[in-house]
């Protein structure tokens, strides 16, 4: 008869509500290579930016030596006159756009491309998301390089012609580390932080007023409040539209308060520098070439020099195979065999202070 039939519930009047995380975009950023999410750190936090163009700027010059002399001024007319990427010349062009690469994206690839004659080379910067490497089948130690396109991918014919850097590259992975992998979350927190102080000063310096009429005890004031109140609105609504000066009068018992006076803005000092520290942590460059006039004592602040110094040494390890590999297939184009040795200036404070004014 459907006496022991179980009541219904009655229905829950509650519903979900989904709070937007702000940061899941950044979860799964580093987890694959993208190019796209470190050249967007670098056109959203200028000080990464900054540090990048910094440590590039402070990477020296350097000279080439062989055993022949005439071998020598061969080379530096090629070093100052090679086309580099149909956009400018000279060697000095290409370590800078080819370390910017390697700090960026953390891969930097180029190419040598000669003259219709194989007399003459120029230099390609490519970009490393138009590029594919693979570990050949037969030879695991060899590299092979494909050209992404449209069409699809192809392999390059002449790879001596080709030459890879990778920073920190991890084990068994043919692409390096960007130097600023890990500051995609640090950067989104700063971000926010810019993000919330501009509009809470936006809010701030255009002040909003709340209004308030309260009816005295007479039974026709109350009766005439909302009509009153209607009367205050366009009053005060022409006063503060005006863009003259106007005094708002009224009669009343009215009360004028600032919206959001009584909050107080939270200070953004001490989060905001726990970020600076960490991205300037990981680029490995000292605060006070950033100007940043942050505390520190003679005996730190050498410490931090000689950090830089290390750092700068260890891009140069890295440029140097590759500036090498261009001099020597230059040579062999003209039909020499030459040992070169590449001579970097020495890193002193004086060429810090240098590079920083020329910027």
């Amino acid at each position: 008869m459907g006496l022991f039939r179980k009541e219904k519930k009655p229905e829950s009047t509650a519903q979900a509500v989904s709070v937007p995380q702000t940061m899941d975009r950044y979860a799964n950023m580093t987890q694959y290579f993208s190019g796209e999410l470190f050249e967007n750190l670098r056109k959203n936090v200028p000080i990464i930016d900054a540090a990048i163009e910094r440590l590039i700027r402070l990477i020296g010059e350097f000279t080439v030596k062989t055993d022949d002399i005439n071998t020598d001024r061969m080379l530096e007319n090629l070093f100052d006159t090679i086309n580099i990427g149909g956009t400018s010349c000279g060697i000095n062009s290409f370590t800078t756009q080819y370390l910017d690469r390697l700090l960026t994206y953390g891969t930097a690839i180029c190419e040598i491309v000669p003259t219709t004659d194989y007399k003459n080379i120029a230099l390609y910067i490519a970009n490393p998301r138009s590029v594919t490497l693979k570990r050949n089948k037969q030879k695991p130690l060899n590299i092979d390089i494909y050209s992404r396109d449209t069409g699809g991918e192809k392999r390059v014919k002449n790879p001596n012609l080709i030459r890879i850097s990778t920073l920190n590259p991890k084990p068994d992975s043919l692409y390096g580390t960007s130097i600023l992998e890990g500051l995609p979350f640090v950067s989104s927190i700063l971000m926010n932080i810019f993000d919330a102080v501009g509009k809470n000063w936006e809010r701030a310096g255009n002040i909003r007023y709340s209004v308030n009429y309260k009816p005295q005890d007479d039974a026709m004031d109350n009766q005439k409040a909302r009509e009153k109140a209607q009367q205050i609105a366009t009053s005060w609504a022409d006063a503060m539209g005006s863009h003259e000066v106007k005094d708002f009068v009224s009669v009343g018992n009215i009360e004028i308060k600032v919206i959001g006076s009584d909050s107080k803005i939270l200070d953004s000092e001490v989060p905001v520098r726990q970020c600076l520290e960490q991205i300037i942590a990981k680029i490995g460059i000292p605060p006070f070439l950033l100007g940043l006039s942050w505390s520190a004592t003679e005996r730190m602040a050498t410490m931090q020099a000689d950090l830089l110094t290390s750092e700068i040494e260890a891009y140069r390890r890295i440029l140097t195979p590759v500036i090498i590999h261009i001099a020597k297939t230059f040579l062999r184009m003209r039909g020499f065999e030459r040992d070169i040795k590449l001579n970097w200036n020495d890193i002193t404070n004086l060429d810090a202070q240098g590079g920083l004014n020329e910027q």
